[in-house]
Parts: C-alpha cells; structure tokens; sequence
C-alpha cells in the first residue's frame, strides 16, 4: 500500500565545478552521479533549469549548478515548469548533523541550518518537501564549517559515505514508487544497528 506519492524529481545538492568534486558538500552530486550511473543514463546541461537533467525511468534527476546558497533557483524553475508537486520531490543534501555512514530520510521540517535547504524553502515557498540527509560529520569547531564542508573527507570518512550513498541506492525503488515509510524503515533501522 502506497503511503507518499511516488518521487518524481530527485534532487542532489552540491557545487559545480573541478573544485568541489570531491569535497562533503557533494554529496548530494554523488548520489544522483550513482543512480544515472547505475541506469546507463548521462546528465545534460539545461540553462533554463539553471544545471544538469537525467530521466532514469519515469524519475528526472537534477544537479543545480547555482551553486550551494542558491540551489533554490534551480529547483523551483524546474518543478514549476513541469508542475510538480513537492510531494514527489525528493532532496539530497550533506548532513553535518550525521556521523559519515549514516543516511535519514525526513519528510518536511526547517532547513536545520543548511544552507542549500534553506534557499529551496524560499524559492518553493514551502518545506513540505522529502530529504535524504547523507551524514558527513561534523568539526571540532562550529568557526570551522565552512572550511570542512568545502573539503575532502579522509579516508575512513569516505568509506562511511560511500557504504551510507549504496544503502540509499537500495531503497529508491521504493521511493519511486511512494514507499517511503519502507525506505525510512530500511535506512533509520541500519543506522541504529550499524
């Protein structure tokens, strides 16, 4: 039995460019960058969505390149011009909040202070919308997040991230076609046993 609306637009957050590829604030790119992978499907560059599109089945996926602060632009061009509705849009985002490994999905609430959710709010002129929040970590110093988040994870926290972005890989059928609350049950029990 279908509890949410099928997802219909997964959106990954990050920064474009050489630059940032590698840093923690892409993750959301990574995501994306895996499930297109994964479908034999290539991202296309769309100035009037202001970033880069893929359709992998009936789901597009889409990579702002407004950069982080205003991914909000990206968004809504492209959900207004395809009228689509926020409950079938799903945000990707970086987690400082999480431990590296670990991946929730939250369905509305505040931007928790990032950035890029913030400006998506704005623009949707709502926060009803999904997010998978890809944990990353946090540092020693709040002085030092804009340095941490803009850099690459070591080793081990790579590690983490990359087993955490598989385990969402594995649920997004189900959030293709409105089973959230599985999805949810899958990621928040791995997390707590893992």
């Amino acid at each position: 039995m279908e509890t949410h609306a099928p997802i219909t637009l997964v959106v990954g957050l990050g920064n474009p460019g050489p630059r940032y590829i590698h840093t923690r604030h892409n993750t959301g790119f990574w995501l994306v960058d895996e499930i297109a992978k994964q479908a034999g499907e290539q991202f296309r560059q769309e100035a009037k969505f202001f970033g880069e599109v893929c359709l992998v089945d009936k789901c597009w996926l889409l990579k702002p390149h407004t950069f982080m602060n205003h991914s909000g632009q990206s968004v809504a061009a492209f959900a207004n011009f395809y009228k689509i509705p926020l409950d079938e849009i799903l945000i990707i985002h970086d987690e400082l909040d999480l431990p590296p490994g670990v991946i929730r999905l939250k369905q509305s609430g505040g931007d928790g202070g990032h950035k890029g959710t913030k400006d998506i709010i704005h623009h949707l002129g709502s926060k009803d919308f999904l997010r998978l929040r890809i944990g990353i970590g946090r540092p020693a110093h709040s002085s030092e997040v804009v340095n941490y988040v803009l850099h690459k994870p070591t080793l081990t926290e790579q590690e983490a991230i990359d087993a955490s972005i598989q385990e969402a890989l594995s649920v997004m059928k189900w959030l293709s076609t409105g089973r959230v609350d599985k999805a949810m049950q899958r990621l928040h029990c791995k997390a707590k046993t893992s």
